[in-house]
């Protein structure tokens, strides 16, 4: 067993090969056996002297610290708390407080409906995305105010418990200003799926490319997993990407008549009036102009006003669903798809226990129809015969 010694600010540990790493590309993320409650990131490739900074300013602020929380919410950001080196001193990455599973699952697991039975608890429906939706506008709204812009904004960044409360992660990659020496960090990653134009074309990170990336994930969420901007264009072909409509400003929630979409996606009519013309507006003419794209101060009104007026099926309690709708949509659904969004399916009927010791018994098969008429011919054939003898 090889084993890894590295010091954690001022204390050393010992990372060992049985310490399953998670992350992407840039980076991997080692749980600490005599810390479960830590984790290291640890990049993958030697870092300049640039990240080495950014992650020590970052270690001088604490941002979003104002506001009290409930003792069961988590913090909303994954912030560094302490550098990590080699043995010889060398940057290699940072320790954060720990958000895994089952405790917190990515805010991509609530998209399918497999995993979201499968990871949350059976409440979680339509009312509690809704819920995770506020949560997600107030923890951006909060950062917008503090100068912070996430950049990276995407469902595989954000974790999520049973409250519905979310976290990001990966905040190495966000965009400040030290406010000690006023140098700036720029964010540098992006995910192409949530990528506004501007970003995809090389432009910076800022408060207007998040509220692209935010009016993405709300929609997808309410939507239970679909992006606003899938399926293909007509007249396009069959390999266009969802970046590629992102920057065509192709989104079938605004342009219906110009894309085909998957069989069985959700209508964006399930979204409550307000908040479908907030999502019209950031994939219509929000896409080219980053301005009149709605603000995560927008999206907060608008998602308080609508939970406070969430209907329940009279049928199945755990299909909730906007006020505007006359009839549960999910329950529509099901009827059409087969599949329950928010149920788990009903167990299937198991056969009767054989009894022990008792042998099977064959079952008697079954005398052909015409096996019998030919029996019966014969009889009556035989009993002619027998008279014609008898009378002679």
């Amino acid at each position: 067993m090889t084993e890894r010694r590295l010091r954690v600010g001022d204390d050393e540990v010992v990372l060992s090969s049985r310490d399953a790493p998670k992350g992407g590309g840039q980076a991997a993320v080692y749980p600490l056996d005599d810390n479960p409650g830590t984790v290291v990131k640890l990049y993958r490739e030697p870092q300049g002297p640039d990240q080495e900074r950014r992650v020590e300013r970052m270690l001088n602020l604490t941002p979003l610290g104002g506001r009290p929380t409930n003792t069961s919410q988590p913090p909303e950001l994954a912030w560094p708390t302490a550098v990590v080196r080699g043995v010889d001193g060398e940057f290699l990455g940072y320790a954060m407080r720990r958000f895994g599973e089952p405790e917190h699952v990515p805010l991509i697991g609530l998209f399918t409906r497999a995993q979201r039975l499968r990871c949350f608890p059976p409440q979680t429906d339509w009312r509690f995305l809704l819920g995770v939706c506020w949560n997600l506008a107030f923890m951006t709204a909060r950062m917008h105010h503090e100068g912070l812009v996430i950049g990276d904004f995407s469902s595989n960044n954000i974790v999520v418990d049973g409250n519905g409360f979310v976290t990001l992660l990966d905040c190495d990659s966000i965009a400040f200003t030290d406010p000690a020496s006023g140098e700036h960090f720029p964010a540098l990653m992006q995910t192409a799926d949530y990528s506004a134009p501007e970003r995809q074309a090389g432009g910076p990170a800022s408060p207007h490319t998040d509220n692209f990336a935010l009016a993405v994930l709300i929609y997808q969420l309410l939507t239970v997993g679909n992006h606003p901007f899938g399926g293909v264009p007509h007249g396009s072909s069959s390999d266009s990407t969802i970046k590629d409509n992102i920057a065509a400003s192709c989104s079938y929630v605004v342009h219906p008549e110009a894309v085909t979409t998957p069989r069985n996606m959700v209508e964006p009519t399930v979204l409550p009036p307000s908040l479908l013309a907030l999502a019209r507006q950031a994939f219509g003419p929000g896409v080219h102009r980053p301005e009149s794209r709605p603000s995560a101060e927008d999206w907060l009104r608008a998602l308080d006003r609508e939970r406070s007026r969430v209907e329940t099926c009279g049928e199945r309690p755990r299909h909730t669903y906007g006020f505007h709708l006359t009839t549960c949509p999910w329950c529509a659904r099901a009827a059409v798809t087969g599949q329950d969004a928010f149920n788990m399916p009903p167990p299937r009927p198991m056969p009767p226990p054989v009894p022990v010791g008792t042998p099977d018994v064959p079952e008697e098969a079954p005398v052909s129809r015409t096996l019998v008429l030919v029996l019966i011919a014969l009889i009556a054939v035989i009993a002619v015969v027998v008279a014609i003898a008898a009378s002679a």
